[in-house]
């Protein structure tokens, strides 16, 4: 009786919060915690947990094709995990390799052309494992109606370290000057291919850290922040669905923000920008709560003596 409830509750949750949602992030990245705390809390061995994990994650891209997410990054193995215990650690490379295989041959992601990419430092990770990327890389290298980047032996302080190691390196080869290094350049250096700024960032279990997870990619983007507490493993739709509505909120106050900086510099304006800064507020109107503060500030012509 308490599992329909639950059930009913959720549906009914569902449908207020995608009344509620207006669009997606292009670019959403999660940190999939909990999943040997999910075990463990079942009596089950680590290496569970991980498998109740990676059925989240096909759940989560059905999620992210219906809702419209362009990209999705998944934090799958960090640096630090390679100071896990051999055996579990053996058996989390396993599920890698076999799950980089099997999404590689799904019809759903030949379908929906889903390009799937590995980020991070994968050298370090065992042959069987660097295979499958290569296999799943091979197999979806020519798609683009989404791109699923897996993080794998990765660490967010080792990417920047070596993009500006590399800077380093060109400019004292006399290949690039001190004043080209700009942020193209540093990004060029960051992966093979472009990778999306992070419009959302979403971790699981309970731990409010972004875990040097895309530092670059994220904190430069000012990216949205969504803490929960359930495990990945049991991480449902609605809690999708909420992570998204922060960032909705997010746009919204940084939208509400920036309207009212160009209301700030619309004051000072003298006589001669009044058209300009009219049109200005014409297009950041919606923003601003009250448009009759804002007409009469953006016209001196209108104020009272």
């Amino acid at each position: 009786m308490r599992g329909w409830l639950r059930r009913r509750f959720d549906a009914a949750y569902e449908r207020v919060l995608r009344h509620e949602l207006s669009g997606a992030p292009a670019h959403v990245a999660v940190i999939q915690d909990g999943n040997r705390r999910y075990a463990r809390e079942r009596g089950d061995d680590p290496s569970d947990g991980h498998q109740a994990g990676a059925r989240t994650t096909e759940r989560v891209l059905d999620w992210c094709a219906e809702l419209g997410v362009e990209e999705l990054t998944l934090y799958a193995f960090s640096t630090e995990n390679f100071e896990r215990p051999p055996e579990e650690r053996e058996r989390l490379f396993d599920l890698l390799e076999t799950k980089l295989r099997e999404f590689a041959d799904a019809e759903r992601v030949h379908d929906q052309r889903v390009r799937i990419r590995a980020l991070g430092e994968t050298r370090r990770l065992p042959e069987r494992v660097r295979d499958a990327i290569d296999y799943a890389e091979r197999r979806t290298a020519g798609y683009d109606g989404f791109t699923l980047n897996v993080a794998l032996a990765y660490g967010g302080r080792a990417e920047l370290l070596g993009a500006a190691r590399d800077v380093a390196r060109a400019v004292d080869r006399g290949d690039l000057g001190p004043e080209e290094v700009d942020v193209a350049e540093i990004e060029s250096r960051l992966h093979d291919d472009p990778v999306r700024d992070v419009d959302l960032i979403v971790r699981t279990g309970g731990d409010e850290r972004t875990s040097n997870f895309l530092p670059w990619h994220a904190n430069g983007n000012e990216a949205a922040v969504f803490f929960c507490a359930p495990y990945w493993p049991a991480f449902s739709k609605v809690d999708f669905l909420r992570a998204i509505r922060t960032y909705e909120s997010r746009e919204a106050s940084w939208q509400r923000a920036k309207a009212e900086r160009a209301l700030a510099l619309v004051r000072a304006f003298g006589s001669v920008e009044v058209e300009e800064a009219r049109d200005v507020l014409a297009r950041l109107r919606e923003y601003v709560p009250d448009s009759a503060e804002v007409d009469a500030e953006a016209d001196p012509e209108s104020r009272a003596d």
